[in-house]
């Protein structure tokens, strides 16, 4: 079929395993063909390829990515690369040089420095790389913010991430770099804020980007608090505040120290409306004369449509992808940010710890006593758990000046995680 994308996709464990499973049915559908993948441990993958009929629909197999790259760059439309964080500075590189376009997972990287070397690298590639935030081409989100920026609303006046992200103790275990600072000398920040709920931090900042449909807003000053409760080398909680340079202050409260249902909440402080959004629920406007605005969001296939989006765009059909490495500079500023406000990552007082056994899913939890009111106190009200009972002084306003000490911050961190 003329319009069918040719694809390749590295790796084949974690998260690689929703693209082939995406892929398969794009190509069902006659919209995308897999033309190749590749992982070291190919042979460990025997039902995950059965069932995604890798035989049956002709996909070449390597063990190496660079030889996949040699053998079928002259049949490829686009790569797929949804690997560990620290690899993807170094795919992202050996892809582009070969003339192709590229599907990077989100996070591109946690490192400003390395994102600032992709970005360079990309103004070579024939189209831009798109980084793969999910949640940028819902309908209802993208309809919000032409109305944000029409001034339905009035000036915004701030926004606001809780998210509530329960995850086992052995969440931690499911690679190597799972919870990692860093692995060797390579900056990794596996996290809550930087990873699992990157595509809601991502979202606030799209939110509050005012100079186009497609615009983030611009970092100016980031004060941060940064917890642990499980055993790992990283953060499991984030209280951060941020303002931006058009003067708009963000707060994020987000956790995997946490039992029970998984919630989140994105929200818009307006001049004249409160704009409450959930993925895969509603929003809802709040209006300050006392109207309530409902609009459905419902569920969404993120990956789906995300992959349908970029084939557009390499084949001319639209102008950009829905985030390129440009766009994703606010983000990791902020993640680098919040690490050097934070100073270290405070262990949470034992007292506060509580383990609790799922046994429905056979799985161990933490939960931290009060973090539903912290959280809450936070949001609302800008109060810092640390001087009210977390006994940490809350971290230095920092701007983006503080990213030079970024890296010496991060070793720090990692190396106090060992004692």
């Amino acid at each position: 079929m003329k319009n069918r994308s040719r694809i390749a996709i590295i790796g084949m464990g974690g998260f690689a395993g929703w693209h082939h499973a995406t892929i398969q049915r794009l190509e069902e559908r006659g919209l995308a063909k897999l033309i190749c993948t590749c992982d070291p441990q190919a042979d460990t993958f025997a039902d995950e390829q059965q069932n995604w009929k890798i035989a049956e629909r002709n996909v070449s197999i390597f063990s190496d990515y660079i030889e996949m790259l040699d053998a079928c760059q002259q049949d490829l439309d686009l790569v797929v690369i949804p690997t560990p964080i620290n690899l993807h500075a170094e795919m992202h590189r050996e892809v582009v040089k070969r003339g192709i376009p590229v599907y990077l997972e989100k996070p591109p990287t946690l490192d400003y420095r390395e994102l600032e070397e992709m970005i360079t690298c990309d103004q070579q590639a024939k189209k831009s790389t798109l980084v793969a935030f999910n949640f940028i081409v819902e309908k209802p989100r993208l309809a919000i913010k032409q109305r944000l920026l029409d001034g339905e609303f009035g000036a915004v006046k701030g926004a606001t991430l809780m998210a509530h992200w329960p995850r086992p103790s052995d969440y931690f275990k499911r690679a190597a770099w799972a919870g990692r600072l860093m692995m060797g000398d390579r900056v990794v920040l596996d996290s809550c804020f930087g990873n699992a709920n990157a595509h809601f931090v991502h979202n606030m900042l799209f939110w509050l980007g005012d100079t186009q449909l497609s615009s983030w807003a611009q970092i100016d000053t980031v004060r941060s608090e940064l917890y642990r409760a499980h055993a790992i080398e990283g953060a499991d909680t984030f209280f951060v505040e941020a303002t931006t340079t058009r003067g708009a202050t963000m707060r994020f409260a987000i956790t995997h120290a946490c039992a029970g249902e998984t919630s989140h909440q994105e929200t818009v402080n307006c001049e004249k409306a409160d704009i409450l959004y959930s993925v895969g629920g509603e929003a809802e406007i709040r209006w300050h004369d006392g109207r309530v605005e409902h609009i459905e969001v419902g569920q969404f296939d993120g990956v789906t449509e995300n992959h349908l989006a970029f084939h557009r765009y390499i084949r001319g059909e639209t102008e950009r992808p829905a985030t390129s490495l440009i766009d994703a500079r606010p983000f990791v500023i902020l993640n680098d940010l919040a690490h050097v406000s934070s100073g270290h990552i405070a262990n949470f007082p034992a007292e506060l710890l509580t383990k609790v056994r799922e046994e429905k899913e056979q799985k161990d939890y933490v939960n931290i006593a009060g973090m539903t009111g912290a959280i809450d106190r936070f949001l609302e009200q800008g109060e810092w758990p640390g001087p009210n009972g977390w006994r940490r002084q809350t971290g230095e306003l920092v701007t983006p000046r503080a990213l030079a000490r970024f890296h010496e911050t991060v070793q720090t961190m990692a190396e106090d995680s060992l004692h």
